[in-house]
């Protein structure tokens, strides 16, 4: 196994078991993350988007397959299922995962999934029937971003 698609495993096997720690070890100081929901997050920002979402699990299940990666990138396909904890809704999120890899650790992170579709199990009808509409994504994207900031800022 390529030690790159070593780091991918190690990366979701901290994740499963919450291990934000873990999960930031993978990760390069100037890591760019990117994903539906949260945007484009650089540095420790990303890390810390992690931190957050390991703090919050409750019942968070983490599921990864299909890893794959040479000597500058990778890829692999993951779920997480929980409840959103806002709603209290079913959420059953399918991602495909893309990375470049530098001096052994993930540079670039992008998470793509359909913001509609996590939109439709999250928010219930108003994502079904409004996920597509920029309005909404970006009042998603706006209040993931609140909490990662609030979250920061109470990391000092």
């Amino acid at each position: 196994m390529h030690p790159n698609e070593q780091l991918i495993e190690k990366f979701y096997s901290s994740f499963k078991v919450l291990d934000a720690a873990g999960m930031a070890s993978c990760y390069h100081p100037e890591i760019v993350f990117s994903d539906p929901v949260f945007g484009r997050l650089s540095g420790a920002e990303a890390s810390t988007m992690w931190k957050m979402l390991c703090s919050r699990a409750t019942d968070l299940k983490i599921g990864f397959t299909d890893v794959r990666a040479g000597d500058t990138t990778g890829t692999a396909h993951w779920e997480a299922q929980y409840k959103f904890s806002k709603t209290g809704r079913s959420v059953r999120n399918v991602i495909q995962a893309s990375f470049a890899f530098r001096d052994g650790q993930i540079i670039k992170h992008n998470d793509s999934f359909s913001l509609w579709k996590w939109s439709s199990m999250a928010l219930g009808p108003t994502g079904f029937f409004l996920g597509w509409t920029p309005f909404l994504r970006g009042a998603i994207r706006k209040d993931a971003r609140r909490g990662l900031d609030l979250f920061r800022q109470r990391q000092k």
